[in-house]
């Protein structure tokens, strides 16, 4: 549940914005690349979001059921357009995001009154965001779905923070320490983890996370790897070796793995293992849906111990 868009992606890459020429499009937001990569690797899948009614709305859908996931979640909106999102590409570590979708964008504008409320609580996982906290009606949304879920396991909070949709640090805290007390998996990056804990440390996010009841924190640390922890289990894991294109949708390819493996049962060091590889793969593409590799990729560039 939460953002959809589409990305505007260069073909010239380590120049700025103002010189690049050429352009593709791509279906993008994050939520949504999770759900694609989850479908890749053989998961039903579905994604609860809002478009314009306009061209790109039209292309989200066609891109979501080419790409294996179920659209019939996804209804449009009168007023603001399908948002789009440039970004530019500096390898190995340097990609400027561009969003707009601004005041609002149809995503943000998902209503409690419209969600569907008996497959939010049957689904096997259910995946948020906090960027979907970041207004209403959205936000309402987002803890109306939990309320219905209630405290199931599987229930992830996505703890992507983009400072552009807040106006105040302090406030994604508040929401993001409420929205903890209804999930049972958080995964960030170590800065998303700080905003969530005011921890600056792995180990200790970590444990301020699971203080709260989860069931498993996942702190993402870029070119230093990646740590998982439960209450009895801790498993932390160098990243996995590269050369990077484009890092933007390696953290949405590993949230698809991630889910994956949660669903298989598989012990947390090879779920991680698998995760990371994932990762590690869309990290060396361009753009990031349609990037999201499939199960035999992964298992291929984990048997290597590279990504070809």
């Amino acid at each position: 549940m939460g953002r959809v868009g589409v990305d505007i992606y260069p073909l010239q890459h380590r120049v700025p914005l103002e010189e690049v020429r050429t352009f593709e499009k791509f279906l993008g937001g994050s939520a949504t690349n999770v759900t694609v990569a989850a479908a890749r690797h053989g998961r039903r899948t579905a994604v609860i979001t809002r478009t314009g009614d306009d061209a790109f709305g039209r292309y989200v859908h066609r891109e979501l059921r080419r790409l294996g996931v179920d659209d019939v979640f996804v209804s449009a909106v009168d007023g603001p357009p399908t948002p789009v999102t440039f970004c530019e590409v500096f390898p190995p570590d340097d990609f400027p995001l561009w969003f707009y979708r601004y005041p609002t964008a149809p995503d943000l504008m998902i209503e409690p009154n419209t969600l569907p409320l008996n497959a939010i609580r049957e689904a096997t996982i259910f995946w948020a965001t906090v960027t979907g906290l970041s207004q209403e009606p959205s936000r309402a949304a987002h803890h109306a779905a939990w309320d219905a879920r209630g405290r199931r396991a599987h229930t992830v909070l996505d703890l992507d923070y983009r400072p552009m949709f807040w106006a105040d640090p302090a406030a994604a805290r508040r929401e993001v320490d409420a929205a903890l007390d209804h999930v049972t998996v958080a995964v960030g990056n170590r800065e998303e983890c700080e905003v969530a804990t005011g921890e600056t440390d792995a180990d200790r996010a970590a444990d301020a996370l699971l203080a709260r009841g989860l069931d498993l924190a996942v702190v993402k640390r870029g070119p230093a790897g990646v740590l998982a922890a439960t209450p009895d289990e801790r498993v932390d894991l160098p990243a996995f070796p590269v050369e990077v294109l484009n890092g933007l949708g390696a953290g949405d390819a590993f949230g698809g793995a991630l889910c994956h493996g949660l669903l298989a049962e598989w012990p947390l060091a090879r779920t991680l293992r698998f995760a990371n590889v994932a990762g590690a793969i869309v990290a060396s593409r361009l753009e990031c849906s349609t990037a999201m590799p499939t199960t035999d990729e992964v298992d291929a560039a984990s048997s290597r111990g590279r990504v070809a």
